[in-house]
């Protein structure tokens, strides 16, 4: 009983992600309407909207707050891309990309702190203000933390994304089972009703396809 409570917790959670999803996306989309890319800062989007959200999240910022701070946090990469003040000699994308959703995430904590209910009630958590003030410390460490774990993540979420679409959803089954899952072969075969032949070549083929599509976020890093 108290499994399946949560589980209709968690579906009523994913629902009110994905409408919140839903609503920042198009209001992105809605912002970036002049631009001729549109379709390239949609899908943009789609590839580090989690990650940000996440570590949003994980910083101390509510939902409402983490999604404003993803839309920000694109908007503004967006307009320095088309000023072309990103230089990858300068570091990596995915520092700049952390930096750039480090000082978005300090923007909500100041609009935060500027509604003074809220400032009292920060006095009464210790526990809140100490996360705040270690992620706006430019020279804390918790956020770096954060945006590893969740960059690593994010990189294989965002690949398998792409994997699904250049293969069959046969395929795709059989490999999470047999791979991401690590269903022993034989379970997979009578499970899916395939031959090990095929559970074989799943694992080659979306393997190899999951291997190009990492290494192409990879290289977008670099």
């Amino acid at each position: 009983m108290a499994e399946e409570q949560n589980t209709q917790a968690e579906s009523k959670d994913d629902a009110i992600l994905k409408q919140a999803y839903a609503a920042t996306r198009k209001s992105l989309i809605a912002r970036l309407d002049n631009w001729e890319d549109q379709r390239t800062w949609d899908e943009f989007y789609q590839t580090y909207w989690r990650l940000i959200y996440a570590v949003a999240i994980k910083s101390g910022l509510r939902s409402e707050e983490a999604f404003d701070c993803v839309q920000e946090t694109i908007l503004s990469i967006a307009k320095q891309s088309k000023k072309k003040l990103y230089d990858p000699s300068q570091g990596s994308f995915k520092a700049w990309l952390m930096n750039m959703t480090r000082w978005r995430i300090n923007d909500q904590f100041r609009k935060r702190k500027k509604d003074t209910a809220m400032a009292a009630n920060f006095e009464d958590d210790g526990r809140k203000t100490a996360v705040i003030d270690r992620v706006e410390d430019p020279n804390g460490e918790v956020l770096d933390r954060l945006w590893e774990v969740e960059w690593k993540k994010n990189l294989a979420d965002a690949a398998l994304s792409k994997v699904k679409t250049q293969v069959s959803p046969k395929q795709y089954q059989i490999f999470d089972y047999y791979v991401i899952k690590g269903w022993d072969a034989k379970k997979v075969q009578e499970h899916l009703s395939v031959s090990m032949a095929q559970v074989y070549l799943a694992k080659h083929r979306v393997g190899s396809v999951l291997k190009r599509e990492l290494a192409k976020l990879d290289g977008d890093d670099d």
